[in-house]
């Protein structure tokens, strides 16, 4: 039995990603600040031992590393790294005591694209906070690996989605508004020719590539993986196939980005700027060559299934009846 012990477990990818581990016999333990219950309730919560930490707090304590260590794990999985110097101070204290570290990055660590599909061996060239402290961390995570044999594992999943969590909409953003609008078959105007793209994963999807890297640890060991659907989509299309599920035409029309920008909240146009820019575009061909494996969702079944549970909360309108 592997002992894996999963940092930030109770969030979106560690409800699929921690009963995974116990259905498949592992002995898991969870460290979260348990200030919230799993986003996805699950029989396998009941064998899960959870510990009770504030990473940011312990770290500035400088003891954050060393609890994580005395858990005596065999894999440690971090699902909530975003500066390197928190995954330094983890690492330092893991250093010896573990068999296989993974780490939760972005696909926003390749910035813009000069080819798609991505493929991981792609040069970095990050922008925005986000995509650059993820691209640092992988980069000394791999480091470490070359000089050291520390055995790293970065995951890179896309725009995660599914049950309990709105997508990015066809918009590059998560106003909710666009599918009312699709719904009523009113006009929705998207920024240039929405031939931009992004490129969703389903978080059962982030899961199973985490247990495929755990099972494949020989290949997966100072590697990264993208971990994202089959396809990326336009936002042009993505729009069409929702107007699709209500069952009206697309009306969609079309602006220049600074035009379409002056018509929307800033906060929403900064969002679609984010997603736009990096019109994110991965290959799976390494994770389906070195690990087997293979996503189980497009990126709209997963859209599908995150607006399902939000008609089903009353915050988006239901879809046509499927015949």
């Amino acid at each position: 039995m592997t002992r894996v012990v999963v940092l930030g477990g109770t969030g979106h990818i560690g409800g699929y990603l921690v009963p995974h581990l116990v259905e498949a016999g592992h002995e898991v333990i969870v460290v979260s600040r348990g200030r919230s219950a799993p986003y996805r309730s699950h029989p396998a919560w009941s064998s899960v031992n959870t510990v009770v930490a504030d990473r940011a707090a312990e770290e500035r304590a400088g003891v954050f590393g060393d609890r994580v260590r005395d858990l005596d794990a065999d894999v440690v999985v971090d699902l909530i790294c975003f500066d390197v110097d928190s995954a330094r101070q983890l690492v330092e204290s893991l250093r010896g005591h573990i068999q296989h570290f993974l780490h939760c990055g972005t696909m926003w660590v390749h910035g813009h694209s000069a080819e798609v599909p991505v493929t991981e061996d792609a040069p970095r060239r990050p922008f925005g906070e986000y995509g650059v402290r993820k691209a640092e961390i992988e980069r000394w995570l791999l480091d470490e690996h070359s000089r050291d044999g520390f055995p790293a594992t970065v995951l890179h999943p896309g725009h995660i989605t599914g049950p309990g969590w709105a997508p990015i909409n066809p918009l590059g953003n998560l106003d909710l508004g666009v599918f009312h609008a699709l719904a009523a078959g009113e006009e929705v105007t998207l920024p240039n020719f929405g031939m931009e793209t992004v490129h969703h994963v389903h978080a059962d999807d982030v899961a199973g590539a985490f247990v495929a890297a755990m099972a494949g640890r020989a290949d997966a060991v100072g590697q990264s993986f993208h971990v994202v659907s089959p396809r990326a989509i336009t936002l042009r299309g993505y729009a069409e196939a929702v107007a699709e599920w209500y069952g009206r035409p697309d009306e969609l029309a079309f602006l220049g980005w600074e035009q379409w920008r002056s018509q929307v909240p800033e906060a929403e146009a900064a969002l679609t700027n984010d997603h736009i820019a990096h019109s994110a575009h991965g290959s799976m061909a390494k994770a389906l060559r070195l690990l087997g494996f293979r996503p189980k969702h497009t990126s709209l079944e997963a859209i599908r299934e995150a607006l399902d549970w939000l008609v089903a909360r009353g915050e988006v309108p239901p879809f046509r009846a499927r015949g």
